[in-house]
């Protein structure tokens, strides 16, 4: 057991616990039974973080009259029970497990120590898809030749593996972010025809994510913190800033990495779309999107264009690193970006991340329009408290809680959930579009 993360504000020790103790941890402690009478307020792990996502705020409303849970009678010629519900969902063109993804780890350090393998082991094994982020195979190397995957093995390659190793059959599949610098390196190529991905691309089970922006630091590039000498070896390739921690003697050594943020417009995305659709037609196509103000426009030209699936960033999503001010007060919520999106029409896929780590935020997630929610940081924990099984676990509870959440709502998949599901205090109905 590491335990070398932490992360403030997020419900470290919560997650943690999960990790250790699987679906147990969706009740209370078992010390408390038979002595303790439990009621609204009680549960602190699950409270809103200071400034709030109306997400939170957001209550799961079942109905008294269940027709749907009729049909379930009708068709199990028994009363349904929470055991009933399937979890398997279509995301973005594979097969999953549940409604749950692992969202992208690039080449931070907290990705590259060893957890970004252990993360990739443990998705495959549960069949549910993984994104491996930007920024690897310039950093860490595609097969293990840069410096920083020596002590762990944390290449493109080895992550690959490792998922493809565990995974299911007919289950799971495996996006590739590529950033600028990735483009230059010619990632997307590079593992397109590589041997080693042909399993994949040929059970339809390889995407290709282009990444517009993320949730904890909207606008602005990947960013990483770099030894002075892994900086000189990167500068022909990334900006590099070596004033933000200091200069001269006894100064810190320690070098600010930033990436490209690229840039869009409609007929810029609308073309690397097509492009990519071009160049790759055997591979899925996902498209991550940032909390940005025009998300439905961003949303809409993208799954016109042909993405598979559109990723949505909410502002509280996690990072390895990011500036400070841009962490509470920049970029829409993820409530709210739900809230613009509306429920996606027909067969387009949405899925979002941001704080994801129970099963009643992600139900509410789900019930707003997405197919499936992200892991990002709560994998990470998971990871870094039980290497071999922390996400397993933690997923496991998070499992539970979607069957049970979703029984209660009198529906028996994660298709089923409506916007008729929810309930905002303030709102004189279902949250819905105005």
């Amino acid at each position: 057991m590491s335990r070398v993360l932490s992360a403030p504000g997020f419900p470290e020790d919560a997650i943690r616990a999960r990790a250790r103790e699987g679906a147990a941890r969706a009740f209370p402690p078992t010390d408390g039974y038979g002595l303790t009478l439990f009621g609204a307020g009680g549960a602190p792990q699950s409270a809103a973080p200071r400034g709030g996502d109306v997400l939170d705020a957001l209550r799961l409303v079942p109905p008294v009259f269940m027709p749907q849970r009729l049909e379930k009678l009708t068709d199990l010629a028994r009363e349904p029970l929470y055991g009933d519900v399937e979890l398997a969902t279509d995301i973005g063109g594979f097969r999953s497990a549940l409604p749950v993804y692992v969202s992208a780890f690039g080449s931070t350090q907290v990705a590259s120590s060893g957890l970004g393998l252990a993360a990739s082991r443990q998705a495959g094994r549960l069949g549910i898809p993984l994104v491996i982020g930007e920024n690897v195979v310039p950093t860490n190397g595609f097969a293990g030749d840069a410096d920083e995957s020596a002590a762990t093995g944390d290449s493109m390659l080895a992550r690959l593996r490792a998922y493809e190793q565990e995974l299911p059959d007919g289950m799971g599949g495996l996006a590739f972010q590529q950033s600028t610098e990735d483009a230059d390196a010619e990632v997307w190529n590079q593992i397109y025809s590589a041997p080693a991905a042909k399993a994949l691309l040929e059970s339809g089970r390889l995407a290709f994510e282009l990444k517009v922006g993320q949730g904890a630091k909207p606008g602005l590039g990947g960013m990483t913190v770099l030894k002075r000498s892994a900086a000189d070896r990167l500068a022909a390739q990334y900006s590099t800033d070596e004033s933000v921690f200091g200069g001269g003697p006894g100064a810190d050594d320690r070098v600010l990495r930033s990436s490209s943020p690229g840039t869009f417009t409609a007929e810029i995305l609308r073309q690397q779309i097509r492009f990519m659709r071009n160049n790759y037609p055997r591979a899925r196509i996902w498209v991550k999107l940032p909390p940005g103000r025009d998300i439905h426009e961003a949303a809409v030209v993208a799954w016109t264009s042909g993405a598979d699936s559109v990723t949505v960033d909410g502002a509280e999503g996690g990072s390895g690193w990011a500036p400070s001010s841009f962490l509470d007060q920049v970029g829409l919520p993820l409530g709210e970006c739900l809230r613009r999106l509306g429920p996606p029409s027909g067969s387009h896929c949405l899925l979002v991340s941001g704080r994801m780590w129970e099963g009643a935020r992600a139900v509410k997630g789900l019930a707003l329009g997405a197919r499936a929610v992200g892991l990002g940081r709560a994998a990470l924990l998971a990871a870094d408290e039980d290497p071999q099984d922390g996400i397993t676990r933690l997923v496991a509870c998070l499992a539970f809680e979607l069957r049970l959440l979703i029984s209660a709502l009198g529906k028996y998949t994660p298709a089923a959930l409506a916007p008729e599901d929810v309930w905002l205090p303030e709102a004189a109905g279902p949250y819905l579009l105005p």
